[in-house]
């Protein structure tokens, strides 16, 4: 049984907005429309859609920026309100959930009983839930978006007659390349899921990729994904003791991803990767929250990360929003993987869509995939990307962030900065110590008016003297705080055709970059 919260991330957004259920807002994400509320649909507005074109058609759009802390957070009153009436839930992502219904539905009476029981539940939160019933996965959550109970063993008939594009509407269930997997199958004149399902599984194998190969059972009404049937060894519990308790949401996120990456060190260790994930919480007084989230691939150290916090988040501001918040800080937490699988589902090639794009931060999905799993192995802080920063020198115009953590630049790239180097900027930096000589031989330096002591003649780098052909220069830099202290960059062209930049700084010259 899956239950699921339509629009949520406009839902959360108009919550923190104070604004009421029937307002129109919109959720942007990189300038177009995430998620958009039911009074914004009316008028027009669709999920990717560019940000000005929904203004155009609805004037009195509200806007809001993608937050998924926020949807994370303000969706756990919904999940406690579900768990007080079936008590094992699993979050497949903030908005929708997963329970298992066998049972319930005994005790209350029938499938149909329990969802009412359900959606009565979530409405003592402010929300609208709709609950869709079936024997597999898949097709409960596509039933969910209409309310429908699919009777046992119909499954497939069901799923016959939607369209093809179903496999990409929920992301929880889908690879990164399903997509593409839709586009190529319309392209080949498959329409329905049925269609789709009716290829053998041995022509879908040899022809396509693993994750199309789900897709099909999917489309089948086959369960999509086989849990590992090994016993999960109890060392990869990740457990720390609070100390002292934490009971602020700064403390949380920190603390989340402090144990991701504990946990996924474990894993790496014991080559399997997680697929579910529970989270444990122990307060002082020994009151105990727990809470299960269910991915469609394994998770990875950032995503991890972003379950651990949402989580932390959701129960300690739960008193604030009328749900259930520990009754005193968490003393303890614990991560405990439910299901594992094979970890050779994270990797992913350097090579053609992968590569690193223009879009978003800069990575490709495929690339930003591979990076995390090195990440996993080597640590959060070993792999970082670049950011545009401001400074005067090519190395200084560059930050590295550690991968997951906020792009934020080290210095301010948009502030006026005196004597930054003209463009172009070296394709190749270096720290190369250089010597600077005459026609005599002797060593040049820079004066206090920025000059030449002499005419550069030629280069020495290492034991190799390089004659100059030509050579500009030099540009003095520095700050206020130094006036005295003599620095400054020169652009050298040596007899081989290297073009490079000079740098001198406490009487020494180094070769800062190198011109291609």
């Amino acid at each position: 049984m899956a239950v699921w919260c339509p629009d949520w991330p406009a839902v959360a957004a108009a919550s923190t907005a104070g604004l009421t259920a029937t307002a129109p807002i919109a959720v942007l994400e990189a300038g177009t429309v995430q998620a958009c509320s039911r009074a914004a649909r009316a008028t027009g507005v669709r999920r990717g859609m560019r940000k000005r074109q929904a203004q155009s058609l609805c004037p009195d759009l509200v806007l809001s920026d993608a937050d998924p802390a926020r949807d994370g957070r303000l969706f756990d009153p919904v999940v406690t309100a579900v768990t007080d009436v079936v008590p094992l839930t699993e979050v497949l992502r903030p908005g929708l959930l997963v329970v298992t219904a066998d049972r319930a539905a005994r005790y209350f009476g029938g499938e149909d009983a329990l969802a009412e029981q359900i959606v009565d539940a979530v409405a003592t939160t402010g929300v609208v839930a709709s609950v869709g019933t079936a024997d597999e996965l898949f097709t409960a959550v596509l039933a969910a978006r209409s309310g429908q109970t699919v009777p046992p063993g119909t499954d497939a008939a069901y799923l016959a007659t939607r369209p093809i594009s179903d496999l990409t509407v929920e992301s929880t269930l889908s690879g990164p390349e399903r997509g593409n997997l839709v586009d190529l199958l319309w392209r080949l004149g498959l329409r329905t899921l049925g269609a789709f399902a009716e290829l053998s599984a041995a022509d879908v194998t040899s022809r396509f990729t693993a994750d199309a190969v789900t897709a099909h059972r999917l489309a089948a009404g086959m369960p999509g994904r086989r849990p590992s049937r090994a016993p999960i060894p109890a060392a990869l519990e990740v457990e720390y003791e609070c100390d002292p308790p934490i009971d602020r949401i700064d403390a949380a996120a920190f603390l989340g991803r402090r144990l991701a990456d504990d946990l996924h060190r474990r894993l790496s260790a014991a080559s399997l990767a997680c697929t579910r994930l529970t989270v444990h919480a122990i307060t002082e007084r020994g009151q105990r929250h727990s809470r299960t989230w269910r991915c469609a691939e394994p998770l990875t150290p950032e995503a991890t990360a972003d379950r651990v916090r949402w989580q932390l988040e959701g129960w300690l501001t739960g008193g604030a929003r009328g749900g259930s918040a520990p009754d005193s800080p968490i003393a303890r937490l614990q991560l405990e993987p439910v299901e594992v699988v094979d970890p050779g589902t994270l990797q992913y090639a350097f090579v053609g869509a992968g590569l690193p794009t223009a879009v978003g931060d800069g990575l490709g999905d495929r690339a930003r995939r591979a990076l995390v799993r090195v990440q996993g192995l080597l640590g959060g802080e070993a792999v970082r990307v670049p950011v545009r920063s401001g400074g005067r020198g090519p190395a200084e115009q560059v930050s590295l962030v550690a991968l997951g953590d906020e792009l934020v630049a080290e210095r301010d790239p948009d502030a006026a900065w005196p004597d930054r180097l003209a463009r172009p900027s070296p394709a190749l930096l270096s720290h190369t110590d250089a010597e600077v000589l005459d026609a005599d031989g002797r060593l040049v330096a820079v004066t206090l008016r920025g000059a030449f002591t002499a005419e550069p003649t030629d280069v020495r780098i290492g034991r190799s003297l390089h004659r100059l052909r030509w050579w500009a220069g030099p540009w003095p830099f520095g700050s206020a705080a130094q006036p005295l202290a003599v620095s400054a960059r020169a652009q050298v062209l040596l007899e081989d055709s290297r073009a490079l930049l000079l740098c001198y700084r406490e009487e020494e010259w180094t070769v800062e970059g190198v011109y291609e």
